[in-house]
């Protein structure tokens, strides 16, 4: 096996690779624990955004050149998402501490993984492995029963929106501000669990259960209610154990709103388009028939 094909296939073991993060401006007052000895965390997260953009672009120039297409706009997709990764966690953001916790929680958690999703990663990296072992594990990945269930709506709405209640409506944001760990920890969550959320919501690459489009639809409405719901509590009542000022929470609980009917709609439009396309398939198959079956009966007879 390659070493190309060993990263292919570390990629496609998830729909994204899991990048650990920087921690976000903490609430006033509080302090991460490691001082400024976790200065250097920010490097992290663009490294590995960097590496895991440059693994696809290696894997789509090496499937080009094997007499492949692979469309640019998938690439330009999957790359953006990578570069709203690395931005959310070292580009300073001009507003409240809550507020910039909420901006990098939107393009880390929501824009960035569905930008990752629409790259396509698990099927490029099925194109670009040749048929052999490394091809024949990787399907057996993303076919197996425990990924199926992974990846389910159902599940994938419990795991991102369950996260984000736990996080702001119990005194866990607030024990960040505290743990360096458990703030790197919970923002790998939140990675992990957006693109889980979008990727089972697209169904664009191939698992092991196709979910039809209402279960999906479904479950993008259930993850919208309940982002919103959430978005509304947080104008209201500031998270346990914080001490934000009013006018930098409620200006964060509207980002948060506003963002997630974006980040949903969008979500929509892939719905949308695939639904379309679906319709289209089916009525072409139906015209088809109707042909076979004029033409099986001959011309109709002259009065």
């Amino acid at each position: 096996m390659t070493a190309v094909q060993t990263a292919l296939a570390a990629l496609s073991a998830l729909p994204v690779l899991p990048v650990l993060p920087a921690p976000s401006l903490p609430e006033p007052g509080h302090h991460h624990a490691g001082g400024p000895g976790v200065a250097w965390l920010p490097l992290l997260p663009v490294a590995s955004a960097a590496a895991t953009a440059a693994v696809y672009a290696l894997a789509a120039y090496r499937l080009r050149r094997r007499g492949h297409p692979w469309p640019w706009t998938w690439q330009a997709c999957f790359v953006a998402g990578t570069a709203l990764l690395a931005a959310a966690f070292v580009v300073p953001m001009p507003a409240g501490p809550f507020t910039a916790h909420m901006g990098r929680h939107l393009l880390a958690g929501m824009f960035a993984p569905v930008l990752l999703v629409l790259g396509r990663p698990l099927r490029l990296a099925l194109r670009g492995l040749r048929p052999g072992r490394a091809r024949r594990a990787v399907l057996a990945v993303a076919h197996s029963r425990p990924i199926g269930l992974l990846v389910s709506p159902a599940t994938a709405v419990v795991l991102d929106m369950g996260g984000l209640w736990l996080l702001y409506r119990t005194p866990l944001l607030a024990a960040t501000g505290h743990h360096e760990w458990l703030h790197a920890a919970v923002h790998v969550h939140v990675v992990a669990a957006g693109t889980l959320f979008a990727f089972a919501v697209c169904r664009l690459d191939p698992v092991r259960r196709g979910w039809s489009m209402p279960w999906r639809a479904g479950a993008l409405l259930a993850g919208g209610a309940a982002h919103a719901v959430l978005a509304k509590t947080l104008y209201a009542l500031p998270p346990p154990g914080t001490t934000f000022a009013a006018a930098d929470l409620q200006a964060g609980a509207q980002l948060m709103y506003y963002g997630g009917d974006a980040v949903e709609l969008l979500l929509a439009a892939v719905i949308a388009a695939q639904w379309y396309a679906a319709t289209g398939r089916a009525q072409r198959h139906a015209d088809r028939r109707a042909l076979r079956r004029t033409t099986a009966a001959g011309p109709a007879p002259v009065t």
